[in-house]
């Protein structure tokens, strides 16, 4: 008898394993990365609209990262920051020599 009870024992521990292991993979979504990665098709997709979300969040970052320097420097320009003042200057002068070149 006591074989049994040990045999037994040793099932529940088994299966509250098996069901620790079920729910951790559950959880890991191991079954949805396996089905993404037997269609690679929709795995090229979902990867190419990603990087299309952060190219287009890294432009727009960037842009309003350019646009508060700008903002920053033209505020300083206007106080007439010796330093900061001929930089912008000189800055100003190669843009309207480009846009005269251009035109």
């Amino acid at each position: 008898m006591d074989f049994r009870n040990e045999t037994d024992s040793r099932k529940r521990s088994l299966e509250e394993t098996l069901m620790k292991v079920s729910d951790s993979l559950e959880r890991a979504k191991i079954a949805e990365y396996v089905n993404l990665l037997n269609r690679p098709g929709r795995l090229l997709w979902l990867n190419l609209a990603g990087g299309l979300a952060r190219g287009a969040g890294l432009a727009v970052g960037f842009t309003l990262l350019g646009a508060m320097i700008i903002y920053v420097l033209t505020r300083s320009y206007i106080l007439n920051l010796p330093i900061i003042g001929n930089f912008l200057g000189e800055l100003v002068w190669i843009i309207q020599q480009y846009l005269k070149g251009k035109g």
